[in-house]
Order: structure tokens, then C-alpha cells, then sequence
């Protein structure tokens, strides 16, 4: 089975990267053809603003896959952008996407939805600001030549800084966690790009002729809208493109050092890059069962991050163990979260050596992507050519 599947690249990888993606990616590079690529231009989607981090978050991403065991003779390694080919297939493939297919994603759904309600507390806040603006304006020594024009830059300026507060945690954080939204990026994502996404990942995967794609379960809309293309070419123009199928990965529950989802932007998680001092200060930090105040009060391990990453990083016994003396008040949080580092460690410390030897020798783990994208290459002109002749764009 030929297998497809990217990241974006958003800097180094940290343990949720790993558990929930690459190690399942280095399972099936042993068992079938497998192509693996760095999703440049699906990261542009939400962070099109930040273009100047993007060149060095792919060398992170570039060193760490080699780290975590990505091998090149047994997978194609590319980057996205460097296969011009995917933009052609996707701007093809978009003529023939009706736009509802689109707009009822889910994922595109419950961000337009988060969206508008940030923007009603926007609304809200600049009616609530109009009086104090007015009052504010009245007070200023100077002619105002254009009240009402210089009234609305106040308010878009306020308004635009309360929007920025709110991301930065100034301003009531659970806010923005009612809502889902942990990034700024997302409040500019009411763009074409955003909408359509879908598409260049369809593109992605039917231009290698794609046949499975490993997914979390709430990718599947995703996986299912790139079936519906593809039998809407093959429909319109002949068959060419298979329907891919969803390979369904089972990954282990670990959650950020704050019990939320494992996440960059938390502020919350492991890399795979951090020291032993850095890993033992964001463990020792880690958040608990709320209601075990002391040692002796009795815990409750199954709502407890620290208990998640024993479940994955120590013994059967000892996990056993934990819970049994955390329930019964035996054993301190402090204790608790010695243990873990100590088999954490374990875990991360051969990867970490082995980042060094690979980050050594970036030039190498640089041209390995450069061979990748022109096998990915030459695949994608062989698939175009026929697109081509198909639609008859010769």
C-alpha cells in the first residue's frame, strides 16, 4: 500500500508529535511504500504573517524526523513547496470542489464559529468604549476636524489592542479557552486559503496516487472530502485517481504539563530538544490533582497528567504501584514526579543524544530533503501528465 501523510512544520517536535504521529509514521515505513513531506504551504494557512520563522522551523522539523527515525532509504522525505506540482493539481482540482463541501468541513466550521463570537466580544467592546472615547476626544486641546472619522480609529485601535490582550493572557484566559482558540493566527483565518485547504490537501495526496493516509479520528472529514474529489475527477474525466482510506491510529493520551492538549502555543509541552534541566523543571512544575493538597490526602490518578505519562514512561508494576499509594495517601505529588523524571529520561535521553549527532550534520539531513522532493517530483509529473491529457490542458 502506498501510504501519504505531512506536518506542518511549526518548529522542534515535542512528545506529542511523537506518540501521536512519528512513531506510528516509523512502524509503517517498515510494512509499505511510505511518503512523508513538510507541509510549508499548509502552514501559511494560519501563519502566513510569520513567514520569516518559517525557513528554520523546517530545519527543526528536518532534524528531528531523522532523529526519531525517519529513514530515508526506506521513505520519501520532501518538502511540500519544492513539488510546484501540488499547486497545479490543487487549483485543477479546485474547479471541480463545489464550495459547500467546503463550507460544511468541521474543522472549518467550528473555527468560523469561534471566529464570530470573538468578534461579537470585539463589537462589544468597542459599543461599550464609545461614550469614554467621545468624552475622551471632547478633552483633547486641539481642533478635531473629523470627529466621527477620528472617533472609529480610536475604537478599531481599542478594539484591535483588546483583541491582542485577550490572545497574549492579559485579559481572562478562559475565555479563549471556552472558545478553542489558542493562537492569533486563527483570528486572520477568515481567508481563501483557510476555506480551502481541503483541496491542497486532497492535492497532496491524489497527486502520489495515495491509497492510505494515517489519521486521527478527527481528520476523517478530511480524508472522506479527498475521496469525494477524487471520484468527482475520476467521474468528470476517467479514472485515475484510487480513493484513499483512512489508516485509524490508536495513540496514547498524553497530555501538555498543564493536563490540556500537548501544544507549542500552550506553553505546555516536552521537546525532544530540551536538556535534562529543562525536562526536570517542567515535570517538578506539573499540574496535579487539585484536591491532593498534601502527601496524605488521597489522590485521584486518572485525572492526573503526571499519572498519564507513567501509563507511557514507567513499568506496569510500578504504574500499578503509583496508583494503588496515591489513592491511599502513600505517596507525595514531589515523589510521584521524581519517579516519572527519572523514566522520562530514560526515554528522551538516547533521542537527545542522537538530535546532537544529526543537528551536527544538518548539511546531510538538508540534501536527504533535496533527493526526497525530486523523487516526490518526478512521481507528481508522471501523475500530471495524465491529469493533463485527461482534461485535455496539453
Amino acid at each position: 500500500m502506498r501510504i501519504v501523510s505531512g506536518m506542518r512544520p511549526t518548529g522542534k517536535l515535542h512528545l506529542g508529535h511523537y506518540f501521536g504521529v512519528i512513531r506510528n509514521w516509523v512502524r509503517l515505513q517498515g510494512e509499505h511504500e511510505t511518503l512523508f513531506f513538510i507541509a510549508d504551504w499548509h502552514a501559511l494557512t494560519t501563519a502566513y504573517r510569520k513567514v520569516s520563522e518559517l525557513e528554520r522551523n523546517i530545519k527543526e522539523v528536518m532534524i528531528d524526523w531523522i532523529t526519531l527515525g525517519l529513514d530515508p532509504e526506506k521513505s520519501v522525505l520532501f518538502i511540500q513547496s519544492r513539488v510546484k506540482e501540488h499547486a497545479e493539481l490543487h487549483l485543477l482540482l479546485s474547479m471541480i470542489t463545489p464550495k459547500s463541501w467546503l463550507e460544511w468541513n468541521p474543522t472549518y466550521k467550528d473555527m468560523k464559529y469561534n471566529l464570530l463570537r470573538i468578534r461579537d466580544l470585539q463589537i462589544q467592546f468597542r459599543g461599550g468604549l464609545r461614550d469614554v472615547v467621545r468624552e475622551f476626544i471632547g478633552m483633547i486641546p486641539y481642533k478635531v476636524e473629523d470627529f466621527e472619522r477620528f472617533e472609529e480609529r480610536l475604537l478599531e485601535d481599542l478594539s484591535e489592542t483588546f483583541i491582542s490582550a485577550l490572545f497574549e493572557g492579559e485579559i481572562e484566559r478562559d475565555i479563549l479557552k471556552r472558545l478553542n482558540v489558542s493562537k492569533k493566527e486563527f483570528y486572520d483565518t477568515d481567508t481563501y486559503g483557510f476555506l480551502g485547504y481541503p483541496v491542497l490537501q486532497a492535492a497532496d495526496i491524489l497527486i502520489y496516487k495515495g491509497e492510505g493516509v494515517p489519521v486521527g479520528e478527527d481528520q476523517l472529514p478530511h480524508i472522506e472530502l479527498t475521496r469525494e474529489i477524487a471520484r468527482r475527477f475520476n467521474s468528470l474525466y476517467g479514472e485515475l485517481f484510487p480513493e484513499p482510506q483512512a489508516l485509524l491510529t490508536e495513540t496514547p493520551r498524553l497530555p501538555g504539563t498543564d493536563g490540556r492538549k500537548m501544544s507549542k502555543s500552550f506553553g505546555n509541552a516536552i521537546f525532544f530538544s530540551d536538556t535534562r534541566e529543562e525536562v526536570s523543571t517542567k515535570v517538578m512544575k506539573m499540574f496535579t490533582d487539585p484536591q491532593k493538597l498534601r502527601k496524605n490526602d488521597p489522590g485521584r490518578p486518572d485525572i492526573c497528567p503526571v499519572f498519564s505519562y507513567h501509563r507511557i514512561f514507567s513499568e506496569k508494576g510500578t504504574v500499578s504501584a503509583i496508583d494503588r499509594d496515591c489513592r491511599a495517601g502513600k505517596l507525595g505529588c514531589v515523589d510521584c514526579k521524581k519517579m516519572l523524571l527519572e523514566n522520562l529520561e530514560a526515554f528522551l535521553e538516547p533521542f537527545r543524544e542522537k538530535r546532537k549527532e544529526v543537528e551536527a550534520r544538518v548539511e546531510d539531513v538538508e540534501e536527504i530533503f533535496e533527493e526526497g522532493s525530486a523523487r516526490a517530483r518526478e512521481m507528481a509529473r508522471s501523475t500530471m501528465e495524465k491529469v493533463r491529457d485527461l482534461m485535455n490542458l496539453r
